[in-house]
C-alpha cells in the first residue's frame, strides 16, 4: 500500500474530524456528530457503504440509489459501539475506508478498515483510555505508514469478511465476529466486486 505524505495524510485523515474539536463535539459526541452527516453521499454518483447494526444490514450505494443490500449480516459478539476496546468483540461504529483486500483469508476474503481512525484515537484521548503519549504515538504510526495502528489498546484489524470455514447456521441465527461485520461467501465476492480501496464505510 502506497504511503500517504504527511501533506494528504493531513488534508484527508485530519482535516474533517479535527474541523469539529473547537466545540463540545470535541468529546464523546464527535463519531455521533460524523456519523448525524455519514449517510449523505461525498458526491451524486459516490459508491459507498452502509452497515446497519439495528437492522443487520449491509447496503451498497451509488449516491443515495440502492446497489446492493445483504441480510442479514453478523457484527462482533460484544455488540456496536462507538468506542471499543482490544479484546472486547465489539464492532466500532463510525465511518471508515477500505484500506486493503486480503484474497487468501480464512474468512474466504478480508476486507479491511481504516480503523482506528483520527476520530477514534481523539475519543480515545479524550476518555482516558489512550493517554497523550499514546495518542502522539497513534499519529507518529500513521504518517509514517500510511495506516493506523493495529496493536494499541483499541485493538484493530477490524472489516468485512466472509464466513469462510465458519458455521453458516451460527451466521444466520447470531452475530459472532470478534469485532469484524462479516456476510456470506458469495456475498463478501460480490462486495470485493463493486468496491475499492478508498471506499468510504459507514457503521452505525
Amino acid at each position: 500500500m502506497t504511503p500517504l505524505s504527511r501533506r494528504r495524510f493531513t488534508l484527508m485523515a485530519l482535516s474533517a474530524p479535527f474541523a469539529l474539536l473547537g466545540a463540545d463535539a470535541a468529546r464523546a459526541d464527535l463519531i455521533e456528530t460524523l456519523l448525524s452527516r455519514a449517510h449523505v453521499p461525498k458526491y451524486p454518483d459516490e459508491l459507498w457503504v452502509l452497515v446497519d447494526d439495528r437492522e443487520a444490514t449491509l447496503t451498497v450505494y451509488r449516491g443515495n440509489a440502492q446497489v446492493e443490500r445483504f441480510a442479514p449480516i453478523s457484527l462482533g459478539r460484544g455488540g456496536a459501539r462507538i468506542q471499543r476496546t482490544q479484546g472486547d468483540n465489539a464492532t466500532p461504529l463510525g465511518e471508515f475506508r477500505v484500506n486493503r483486500f486480503n484474497r487468501q483469508s480464512d474468512w474466504h476474503i478480508f476486507i479491511g478498515l481504516d480503523y482506528p481512525t483520527p476520530a477514534h484515537a481523539r475519543l480515545a484521548l479524550e476518555e482516558g483510555i489512550y493517554s497523550q503519549q499514546d495518542y502522539d504515538d497513534y499519529f507518529d504510526y500513521y504518517r509514517r505508514r500510511g495506516h493506523p495502528p493495529q496493536q494499541t489498546v483499541l485493538g484493530g484489524a477490524i472489516g468485512i469478511h466472509g464466513i469462510g470455514k465458519g458455521d453458516p447456521d451460527i451466521h444466520r441465527r447470531f452475530h459472532w465476529t470478534q469485532g469484524c461485520v462479516a456476510v456470506t461467501d458469495a456475498q463478501i465476492e460480490r462486495l470485493a466486486a463493486l468496491i475499492d480501496i478508498g471506499t468510504r464505510v459507514v457503521i452505525r
